[in-house]
């Protein structure tokens, strides 16, 4: 496992710490710091069809990525980071707009989340079609800009009852871009990993397989090479 502090590649607007990772994850957390790095990640994930988990403000760095591609600036954003952007593609959820004293008022808690079969995300919690998963934030995808988002790929792989608000989100041409707005390290454990983290190092190991195998034909001497073919 490789730590990268995502303030440095923002800092420093240097992909190469992401290079020959055969998976990123970016985790959960709250304000500004190391945002833009994070995003840089994401758009690293996509462009690469690298593997990618994002948790929580790990799903929300992926959709501003997502957004910010398809209207082709850097204007899309969470007003948790700008709320003035153009495209609040992340945003309070709306219980959490008059709210004076913040406190533990997040959303705290296990939630219901149904998933739509044949996603990636259906796929690895099969056969289950509606799970538990635990919250902690007050931050949403947009529903505004679902359509938008959608147009560019995205998938919801998971929502909550009555699709009130998206908890799973994932690309469709892509090995494994996969973000949730819960944490599912809540519930994993070293004998039992949840079914996203398993999901995910899969991804990360087909790939490994794949970039050694390549390695490995790119490598051999040019008789070799033709012998294989």
């Amino acid at each position: 496992m490789h730590w990268i502090n995502s303030e440095v590649i923002e800092r420093e607007r240097d992909l190469k710490p992401l290079e020959g990772l055969d998976g990123i994850v970016v985790p959960g957390g709250f304000g500004y710091r190391g945002i833009e790095g994070k995003v840089m990640a994401a758009r690293y994930a996509r462009e690469h069809k690298v593997p990618y988990l994002g948790l929580c403000l790990g799903m929300q760095v992926m959709v501003i990525e997502l957004a910010r591609h398809i209207v082709g600036n850097d204007e899309p954003n969470s007003t948790e980071f700008d709320v003035s952007t153009r495209y609040p593609v992340i945003d309070l959820m709306p219980e959490q707009r008059d709210l004076a004293d913040m406190g533990g008022t997040m959303r705290l808690g296990v939630y219901p989340c149904h998933l739509k079969p044949g996603t990636r995300a259906g796929d690895v919690y099969a056969p289950a079609q509606v799970v538990m998963e635990r919250h902690r934030h007050r931050f949403e995808l947009n529903n505004a800009y679902r359509d938008m988002l959608s147009r560019g790929g995205m998938v919801f792989s998971g929502v909550s009852p009555q699709d009130r608000l998206v908890e799973i989100a994932e690309l469709a041409d892509h090995p494994w871009m996969v973000g949730c707005q819960f944490h599912p390290e809540f519930k994993s454990r070293p004998n039992r990993p949840h079914p996203l983290f398993y999901g995910f190092m899969k991804a990360a190991a087909a790939r490994h397989a794949a970039t050694s195998a390549q390695s490995s034909i790119l490598a051999a001497p040019a008789s070799c090479s033709e012998e294989t073919a």
